[in-house]
């Protein structure tokens, strides 16, 4: 069934205000896995070269946040980077990147990375790239930001990023999937106040979305999964595309992470570690001024 067209109300119709900045969310775990209740050597090892890492990244005036977020229930990071534009990217991944990527990767592997911006050029994606890291490059199709792009506090505020894809057919689901989460974004807009930042990215070369949401605090979210638009248009959704991954930063609590694997989302979750931003912060993570 293709779905209805609708225009976009004038809040999603908006143009985002990020600017060139650029972020990159993306998952890593270390090549060999102790078990339970242990750590292996690699896993501390990949610790602490994303230490390293971090703080070479804290001393780059063009990156304007770094985090190294680490995973509940499983031996892995999430690691954020936001950039001031697509130079700043090149010359991290020419400096800091390069100089750690060989003994890194000797203890880690890289999973999905989700890179979004308003637009990123050839010269941005190939820095990542010419790395091995498994990315997918989206470029903003609508969304919105509440008050003003400040950033909600850290301490409570849940940010999720997200990659559906369109399942394969003869025909393309893509128009459908971002019907549907127009649709989302539509009635999130006044029924969910809780729910500060909703974002749809244009997954480039795919019939894809990256979907990120900044969420005030834990109860927010769980309105979302269980009573609010994700769980109004849930059936819609999965019947054109499936989860490929869902990346949690933030607080979340044990219910919601429960809850989650009864959506079936292919969830990472996080408590935030290492964690820096440049004074102003950014329009991607929220301004601090």
């Amino acid at each position: 069934m293709t779905a209805p067209k609708e225009s976009l109300p004038p809040f999603l119709a908006e143009p985002l205000k990020l600017g060139q900045e650029i972020s990159i969310t993306g998952k890593w775990i270390p090549t060999k896995q102790a078990g339970l209740f242990r750590k292996s050597a690699e896993s501390k090892e990949m610790l602490k070269e994303w230490e390293d890492i971090h703080a070479g990244a804290k001393g780059d005036a063009g990156v304007l946040s770094t985090e190294i977020n680490h995973a509940v229930g499983e031996d892995a990071v999430l690691v954020h980077r936001v950039f001031k534009d697509p130079d700043a990217l090149v010359h991290y991944f020419a400096t800091t990147a390069s100089q750690h990527m060989e003994p890194l990767t000797r203890v880690a592997k890289p999973q999905l990375h989700l890179i979004r911006g308003v637009s990123i050029p050839a010269s941005a994606r190939e820095a990542l790239r010419a790395k091995n890291v498994p990315g997918v490059f989206g470029e903003a199709l609508f969304g919105y930001v509440k008050k003003d792009y400040k950033r909600p506090d850290k301490e409570t505020a849940i940010m999720v990023t997200a990659k559906w894809t369109c399942k394969p057919g003869a025909a393309s689901h893509r128009e459908d999937l971002k019907y549907w989460w127009q649709r989302v974004g539509t009635d999130a807009f006044s029924i969910e106040k809780g729910l500060l930042r909703f974002e749809v990215y244009q997954v480039i070369g795919e019939d894809a979305l990256i979907i990120h949401e900044t969420f005030k605090n834990s109860d927010e979210l769980k309105f979302h999964l269980s009573k609010g638009t994700a769980a109004k248009y849930k059936k819609d959704i999965d019947a054109i595309a499936i989860p490929e991954c869902y990346f949690f930063r933030g607080p979340v609590s044990w219910t919601i992470r429960t809850y989650s694997k009864f959506l079936h989302l292919p969830a990472t979750y996080s408590s935030q570690g290492s964690n820096f931003t440049q004074a102003g912060g950014s329009r991607s993570d929220g301004t601090t001024e």
